[in-house]
């Protein structure tokens, strides 16, 4: 699964990419032309209390791919490259600056988040519209020549999906059906895509959230999640060396979880996926599986093999680990599950799989 980073110039998108995947952008990837690739592991304090709990021999976090996409500039706009890369994401993050900096240009000659949001979302619509156009324009072609099957199921779901872009409403916000999907799947509709907007704050005005609250009223049916971060504070914090003073950092400053945590799990919920996790003394690990997949399908998630053999799920809810302090003790009070194949995995599922083969 894949996550790309866009935004306009100057907005901190390579400092998230940074804080995400670890991976410093060089000069030379600065003014290249095409995505930088990195891998960010998901934070989540789920994972790190069944750490603390069963302190195995090795931790695996789950982890997602993540693109740092060029900027989201006049030139890139018009060459219509940056939509070639947006289109090969599965999710989109789009970094909006909302921090004050003298030293740092605002391309648009001053901090609006509102009004970059609504150019960007603007050219993604114009784009999705664009292409519905020219494949309107086929398919009334085609007519003429021959009869056009595939256009005829095609013609009346565009123009829904005409009508929907025109109210400035995206496409991942539309109902459709699974053929309507199916007919789909090949064309680059990007407000189709999932979309986290990370609003890049600075580190005084962290503590407001006027302004993020302003962002989900405003495009509360536009099928978005608004995280707020410092790019900067996030980076002080990730720059201590050790646990203790990270939390001794947060702490002062009133924070309980660092934002980038926030934004992780929840560019990850974007991707349509949940946690589950197996755990022992060897190993305490995360695994990543679509929401709504079945036992079987999680253990495949693991290896092919547990799911062609897969006999029972095991199941521990964390909530309950949490509170009784032990599996043994849950195992007392009655609450390990066993389920059989129909059984929905859910998320924060404790799970040892059952298999033959």
């Amino acid at each position: 699964m894949k996550v790309g980073i866009i935004g306009l110039p100057q907005s901190g998108r390579r400092t998230l990419y940074t804080l995400l995947t670890g991976n410093v952008v060089g000069p030379a990837e600065q003014q290249g032309k095409d995505p930088v690739v990195g891998v960010a592991p998901v934070l989540d304090p789920v994972f790190d209390s069944l750490v603390a709990m069963y302190r195995p021999r090795k931790e695996t976090r789950a982890s997602m791919t993540i693109e740092l996409l060029p900027p989201l500039e006049e030139n890139a706009i018009r060459e219509g490259a940056i939509f070639r890369d947006i289109a090969g994401t599965d999710a989109l993050c789009l970094v909006v600056r909302a921090f004050e900096d003298g030293r740092v240009y605002h391309v648009m000659g001053s901090v609006d988040p509102l009004r970059d949001i609504d150019v960007i979302f603007s050219e993604l619509v114009m784009h999705d519209l664009i292409f519905i156009e020219k494949r309107l324009e086929r398919i009334a072609e085609g007519r003429k020549k021959n009869r056009d099957d595939r256009g005829e199921k095609e013609e009346p779901i565009l123009l829904r999906m005409r009508d929907h872009l025109e109210r400035e409403l995206p496409l991942r916000t539309m109902e459709f059906g699974m053929e309507d999907r199916k007919l789909l799947s090949g064309y680059p509709f990007l407000t189709m895509k999932e979309m986290i907007v990370a609003l890049n704050a600075s580190e005084s005005s962290m503590s407001d959230d006027v302004c993020a609250d302003g962002l989900r009223v405003k495009y509360q049916g536009h099928g978005i999640s608004v995280v707020q971060i410092s790019a900067l504070l996030e980076a002080e914090i990730s720059s201590l060396e050790s646990a203790a003073e990270r939390e001794d950092f947060m702490r002062e400053a009133g924070i309980s979880e660092p934002a980038l945590s926030l934004l992780t799990r929840a560019l990850f919920a974007s991707l349509g996926l949940i946690s589950f996790f197996t755990v022992g003394e060897d190993e305490v690990r995360q695994w990543m599986v679509r929401c709504g997949a079945s036992a079987p399908e999680a253990a495949g998630v693991i290896h092919s093999d547990i799911q062609r053999g897969f006999i029972r799920a095991e199941v521990i809810k964390y909530d309950d680990l949490i509170s009784l302090g032990s599996e043994e003790s849950v195992k007392k009070a009655g609450k390990q599950h066993v389920m059989g194949k129909d059984y929905p995995v859910e998320d924060r599922d404790i799970i040892s799989f059952r298999f033959n083969v």
